[in-house]
């Protein structure tokens, strides 16, 4: 039997702070939600003036990088590469860029994901969160 990382409460504390950190250093509104292995919501933050709905994307971006333990933008880029069959696959509703898995040692023990600006600056700043835990 294997023994198996995951994330800690505070682990999840510390990805929040970093990557609200990172958002208010660029003047961004965003939501940024961290997931377990599984897409399991464990931690929450929208900031202020930021739409309702990145509240839904935020937490679809960091499910479907988990469960794919890739980016999401790995998806769009499959959609956008002409392969929109690949929009009916099951409980994989956040394929756009802005997902980003937490790795260790070879393993996704969770994922960051962000709505609210940019593709690009949402990956962002989950990646900063990330960098906080030293992955």
């Amino acid at each position: 039997m294997k023994t198996k990382a995951f994330l800690e409460a505070a682990d999840v504390k510390a990805i929040l702070q970093a990557a609200e950190a990172e958002a208010l250093k660029n003047n961004w509104a965003v939501t940024i939600c961290v997931v377990d292995d599984g897409g399991n919501l464990l931690g929450l933050l929208r900031l202020d003036g930021c739409p309702a709905v990145s509240a839904h994307i935020a937490p679809a971006k960091a499910h479907t990088s988990a469960l794919g333990r890739r980016e999401s933008k790995m998806y769009e880029e499959v959609i956008n590469g002409g392969r929109t069959s690949f929009l009916s696959a099951p409980t994989i509703q956040g394929m756009l860029e802005g997902g980003v898995p937490v790795m260790k040692d070879g393993h996704c023990i969770g994922a960051v994901g962000v709505s609210g600006v940019k593709s690009s600056e949402d990956a962002q700043i989950a990646r900063a969160g990330i960098a906080a835990i030293g992955l």
